[in-house]
């Protein structure tokens, strides 16, 4: 873990589109329960939402997802947090640019519940990881989102994000398989 993983970080952002209060951000602390509640049952939230599009975890996997984010040497998990409740997170993972010879941030997850959407979180959300990776002297962000997640496109648009120059394509071997016995393509 980073020092800055172990460093609570809260920070007051005041929306301009609206939300009552102001929003913080928190590190999920691996070791507290109420944490890996929050990203359990956030995770399964976005996965189960139309741009997910499948089947909830299963609590064995959400044991595995927590226990296999704990543990991996680069992720990064960070809670928007409003009136003491988690309403939204990323789910990020330090990566390095052998082009740049610099680390950068991978955004691989963001995801506000449906009750608190276009209030601004995910616009604080994502102004925080852009705050962090400034700080932390990264040299880019990256992330992918879905082609029909217009509302998505639309909030890393208004940030700069766009589409790689010369354009980049993802591409996808599926290795495990599926419930149904066919590859998965998550």
């Amino acid at each position: 873990m980073t020092l800055i993983q172990n460093i609570i970080d809260k920070t007051n952002f005041n929306s301009p589109l609206g939300v009552g209060g102001s929003v913080t951000f928190e590190f999920c602390d691996f070791e507290n329960p109420e944490h890996l509640k929050a990203l359990a049952e956030l995770t399964n939230h976005y996965i189960t939402d139309p741009m997910g599009d499948a089947e909830p975890l299963n609590k064995l996997q959400q044991l595995r997802l927590v226990d296999g984010l704990a543990n991996h040497p680069t992720a990064e998990v960070l809670f928007a947090i409003l009136d003491c409740k988690v309403v939204g997170l990323a789910t990020c993972f330090v990566n390095f640019s052998t082009f740049k010879v610099k680390p950068y941030l991978y955004i691989h997850d963001i995801v506000v519940l449906n009750e608190y959407r276009e209030k601004g979180i995910g616009k604080a959300l994502m102004q925080k990881l852009i705050e962090i990776s400034e700080e932390r002297k990264y040299c880019k962000i990256t992330l992918e989102v879905r082609e029909d997640n217009l509302t998505a496109q639309s909030l890393y648009k208004s940030f700069g994000f766009e589409e790689c120059e010369p354009k980049m394509l993802f591409w996808n071997l599926p290795l495990i398989p599926s419930k149904g016995g066919e590859k998965s393509v998550n």
